[in-house]
């Protein structure tokens, strides 16, 4: 089957209002599982997929160096979306499968996609032992029997001029986003199941047309589900993970609607412990717009906190970093300064 068939095949039977919101993410959950508060998250089943909700997400970010200072990002995901809410074996399931893997670099944007119809067999998700994987890109526990399987992972994934393999070993606990893991995204009351393993230290290779670069840096692991995670107003996210050099973590995103957005933040300290922000105390402010795609999109922020002391103001380490995939987006390395240092990963998805 040629690729554009592929796509055709799998994507025939999605709802027709992809445009609502950021990929669809806007239309009405019915028919599916919503997330509920107080729900408690269970480990290690809740590392596997959650077939009865209509997206889901095991999504990887890098901040990288090499030997000789240089700065790299790498990003890994594996996207689970639902045509309905259950799964049957073979070309028959209704779930699909898409993997996005990319390379950064001050110069270059490396991107790759991969895309399957479930019950193949040619993605999926395991639990024991565990392992995430589309082809050959995988996502595979090495933890020893009794430790939880996402303290250690090792992530491969290629593309036509690039491919990567790492160790990443949790440097502390897995965090639960938002009120023990659910994570409120609009003043409607859409909501997901949200939690991060934001502790990998990361060490590997990256195979780049100018030959291998060995790299450590930091890693960044998040998993969502949910059924309608954005309300019918909101176009999109800016959705940024800091590592601040004292130690200290922090998850925010802000939701664009037709107002002021919604906001919503998760401060972590240095050894694991979590603290939700309250909805509208983060601010997150655009400083400079850049032509990427034909589409105007900041690349510079001023990120406020201040009840933790962060005023700090982001810089991109290639500002074309354009994800140009299916549903395309931005995403890439960012290094921030002002009150605190340190890197991060931003992402910003409905820009037009």
């Amino acid at each position: 089957m040629n690729v554009r068939a592929l796509v055709i095949w799998l994507l025939m039977a999605v709802p027709p209002a992809l445009a609502q919101g950021y990929a669809g993410l806007g239309t009405s959950a019915e028919g599916f599982a919503v997330p509920q508060r107080g729900t408690p998250l269970v480990f290690p089943r809740d590392h596997g997929a959650h077939p009865d909700f209509r997206i889901e997400w095991w999504y990887l970010t890098a901040n990288l160096k090499a030997v000789d200072g240089t700065d790299y990002g790498i990003q890994w995901t594996l996207f689970r979306s639902a045509l309905a809410p259950e799964d049957r074996p073979g070309w028959s399931s209704p779930q699909i499968w898409m993997g996005h893997a990319a390379i950064t670099t001050a110069q270059d944007h490396f991107v790759a996609e991969r895309l399957s119809r479930g019950g193949t067999g040619q993605a999926g998700v395991t639990l024991q032992p565990f392992a995430a994987w589309i082809d050959d890109w995988r996502m595979t526990s090495t933890s020893p029997a009794g430790i939880d399987p996402l303290s250690q992972i090792s992530l491969r994934a290629s593309g036509l001029d690039f491919s990567y393999a790492l160790m990443l070993d949790a440097q502390g606990p897995l965090v639960l986003q938002g009120d023990r893991g659910y994570s409120v995204k609009s003043d409607q009351g859409q909501a997901s199941y949200y939690y991060s393993q934001p502790f990998y230290r990361a060490a590997g290779t990256l195979y780049l047309p100018g030959g291998p670069v060995q790299v450590t840096g930091q890693a960044w692991l998040d998993r969502e589900w949910s059924s309608q995670p954005l309300a019918e107003d909101q176009s999109g996210w800016d959705w940024f993970s800091l590592h601040f050099d004292g130690g200290e973590k922090l998850m925010g995103f802000r939701l664009r609607d037709s107002g002021d957005g919604f906001t919503s933040a998760t401060w972590i300290t240095a050894d694991g412990r979590s603290e939700p922000i309250a909805p509208g105390t983060l601010k997150l402010t655009p400083l400079e717009t850049e032509q990427v795609a034909g589409r105007d999109v900041p690349v510079r922020w001023r990120v406020e906190l201040p009840g933790k002391g962060v005023d700090i103001t982001t810089t991109p380490l290639n500002r074309q970093s354009w994800m140009a995939t299916l549903f395309p987006y931005w995403e890439g390395p960012i290094s921030f300064t002002g009150t605190m240092s340190g890197k991060g990963y931003l992402e910003m998805t409905g820009y037009r």
